[in-house]
C-alpha cells in the first residue's frame, strides 16, 4: 500500500485502529523517564498520544496526511502535544542522537526496507536511549492468527536484531503472542493468538 492507499484507509473509518496504545508498547514503555521521541510510521497517532500523555515530547512520523491530521486532532482533544511530520519513513533522515526514544510498530516492509528504517532508528537514539520494535512476526502465518499473508513483509527477532545488535545492547529479543478481535475488522481467529515480533534494545 501507497500513502494514497492508507489516505483512503484512514478517511473510511473514524478510526482503523484503537484510540489506545498497543499493549505492548504500553507495557514495555510505561516505566522510562519521558523525554524526546520519535514513532516512525505513526499511523492515526495511537502510540504517539499514549506517550505524549505520559510527558514526552513526540515527534509522530507517516507518509499519511489523513493518519496524522486524526493525531492532530485527537491530541488537541485530548490535551497533549505532538509534532507531525509527512515523511516516507523509508528515506526519512531523523536528527542523530536527538531521541531517547524510537519507536516502529507494526510497519510490515520488505526485509530490505526495514532495515533501512531500523538503521535511521538507531542512528536517531542517544547513547542510552530504548529503541523499541513490535510487528507481525514470521510464525504467524502458519502458528498465528490474522495480519498480513505475505511473508515479504514478515519479520523475526533475528533478523532485527542483527541490524541493532551492533550499536545496542538488546534487552528484549522474542516472538510473542496477542489476543486478537475479529470484530474490530483486523482479521484473526478468534481463540487463536496471533504472533509478533518483539524487540527491544538499548543504544551504546
Amino acid at each position: 500500500m501507497d500513502a494514497e492507499d492508507w489516505d483512503r484507509r484512514y478517511a473510511a473509518e473514524e478510526l482503523v485502529w484503537s484510540a489506545g496504545p498497543n499493549r505492548f508498547v504500553a507495557e514495555e514503555l510505561a516505566g522510562l523517564t519521558p523525554g524526546r521521541a520519535l514513532d516512525l510510521a505513526a499511523g492515526e497517532g495511537r502510540n504517539a498520544l499514549w506517550l505524549a500523555e505520559q510527558g514526552w515530547r513526540v515527534d509522530a512520523v507517516d507518509w499519511s496526511a489523513v493518519g496524522l491530521d486524526k493525531a492532530r486532532r485527537a491530541a488537541a482533544a485530548r490535551g497533549v502535544e505532538l509534532t507531525a511530520v509527512q515523511a516516507d519513513v523509508t528515506a526519512y533522515h531523523p536528527e542523530p542522537g536527538a531521541y531517547d526514544l524510537a519507536l516502529v510498530s507494526y510497519l510490515q516492509l520488505p526485509a530490505p526496507q526495514l532495515r533501512t528504517v531500523l538503521r535511521a532508528a538507531l542512528t536517531a537514539v542517544r547513547s542510552g536511549g530504548v529503541l523499541f520494535l513490535i510487528a507481525h512476526d514470521l510464525r504467524n502465518l502458519t502458528e498465528g492468527s490474522g495480519g498480513p499473508q505475505d511473508p515479504e513483509v514478515l519479520t523475526t527477532p533475528e533478523a532485527v536484531t542483527a541490524v541493532w545488535s551492533g550499536g545496542a545492547r538488546i534487552e528484549r529479543a522474542e516472538t510473542v503472542r496477542r489476543d486478537v478481535n475479529p470484530q474490530a475488522g483486523h482479521g484473526g481467529e478468534a481463540g487463536r493468538p496471533a504472533l509478533d515480533t518483539l524487540v527491544r534494545a538499548v543504544r551504546t
